[in-house]
């Protein structure tokens, strides 16, 4: 299989960071397990404590409070499913925009799911949270993402902390996409519990972590030998954890040098003049945007053959292009949802990567125009 040429699809997964790399082949060299108590063991036991301590500095988080995960949909399904049962919750509000790792774990709870809407920009309705909070006759876990994955719309937290912080509820925010972007500060803020990625931010996949307050310890998943202060059993992939905590002391210095704001303002500023760019107040890696009548999929393969890979939105759908459900909780007419493309840079994005891509796409906006005028 041919890799492609220019990848653009961040959101996705990003690609290796060198530091994350190193890491893990070190990692990989140690022999053993990280709760023997023999030399061997006390190696790996250090090699972990040094990552917990590089993830909970880029989470603002404390070293105690960061619990490694096989992933953020593992973080996530133990948060709301764990923390559910533990808090004996009675329902869990979610917002219309939120990963499938999110919705799915909700209605695994068994729970009634209340859903929040969002507005036309992206945002999550806060009035309309706060509405359910004040009628709230029970305990609620409320679950909801910093940043959307598809449309890299920033949600307002200072308000969401106010809403919910103060109350008896119970307060989970997935913050895959906002992790190494912007600054976190857990430790500090309202969220009970927190979860971030690793391959979001250079490290493999299959490493990711959840954040909790002291009083969320409690909360449990996997049962297992007492690993993670018997937070989450299972013999822990030492070599994984130290990629991430070596992703995590490098994206922020990589990410910067990349200036990756600019190179989406380069690239937004160069698409065709009808096109729709999704979402107001976003993160300054992406832009989700669509031209009418250039439907998303014909585009994508038509990118592809080029070397360029870009997305339609998340990736975990099983490799489908199908509607987005961010796009239609926001209000946007599935004839130009149908045409959204996810372009999504990070740590080692260049200019050329954008005007290639600004290129390809012109060429297959005049082919489609081209086609367009014939049918005529």
């Amino acid at each position: 299989m041919t890799r492609a040429a220019i990848y653009l699809d961040h959101n996705a997964a990003s690609p290796l960071l060198p530091e994350a790399r190193a890491a893990l082949v070190a990692g990989l060299d140690l022999t053993g397990n990280a709760s023997s108590v023999h030399g061997h063991g006390r190696a790996l036991r250090n090699l972990i404590d040094t990552a917990r301590g590089q993830v909970a500095a880029l989470a603002g988080a404390e070293r105690k409070q960061v619990v490694f995960t096989g992933s953020a949909t593992e973080a996530i399904t133990q948060a709301i499913v764990g923390g559910a049962r533990a808090f004996a919750s009675e329902a869990i509000v979610i917002s219309a925009g939120e990963h499938a790792a999110v919705s799915k774990a909700a209605e695994m709870t068994g729970l009634p799911v209340i859903t929040i809407g969002l507005l036309a920009d992206g945002s999550i309705d806060l009035d309309q949270l706060a509405e359910c909070l004040q009628h709230a006759g029970g305990n609620l876990l409320v679950a909801l993402h910093w940043v959307n994955n598809e449309t890299g719309v920033v949600q307002d937290m200072a308000r969401i902390n106010a809403l919910v912080g103060p109350t008896r509820h119970t307060l989970f925010i997935d913050a895959v996409q906002a992790f190494g972007k912007l600054p976190l500060d857990f430790a500090a803020s309202a969220p009970d519990m927190m979860a971030v990625s690793g391959h979001k931010i250079g490290a493999p996949a299959g490493i990711g972590a959840l954040l909790v307050k002291a009083h969320a310890d409690v909360v449990r998943l996997i049962p297992g030998g007492g690993q993670e202060q018997g937070r989450r059993g299972g013999t822990e992939a030492a070599a994984l954890i130290a990629a991430f905590g070596a992703a995590a002391s490098a994206i922020v210095d990589r990410y910067t040098a990349a200036n990756v704001p600019a190179l989406i303002a380069r690239l937004e500023a160069a698409l065709p003049g009808d096109a729709v760019v999704f979402g107001g107040e976003r993160l300054g890696n992406v832009v989700n945007f669509a031209v009418p009548g250039v439907k998303n999929a014909t585009a994508m393969m038509g990118l592809d053959l080029m070397g360029l890979s870009v997305s339609s939105g998340s990736a975990c759908s099983s490799g489908k292009v199908g509607p987005s459900h961010v796009l239609a909780a926001m209000g946007v007419a599935p004839e130009l949802a149908e045409c959204a493309l996810r372009v999504s840079l990070g740590w080692n994005s260049t200019s050329d990567d954008v005007d290639a891509f600004v290129a390809g796409y012109r060429t297959i906006l005049e082919r489609q125009r081209a086609r367009q005028g014939q049918a005529a």
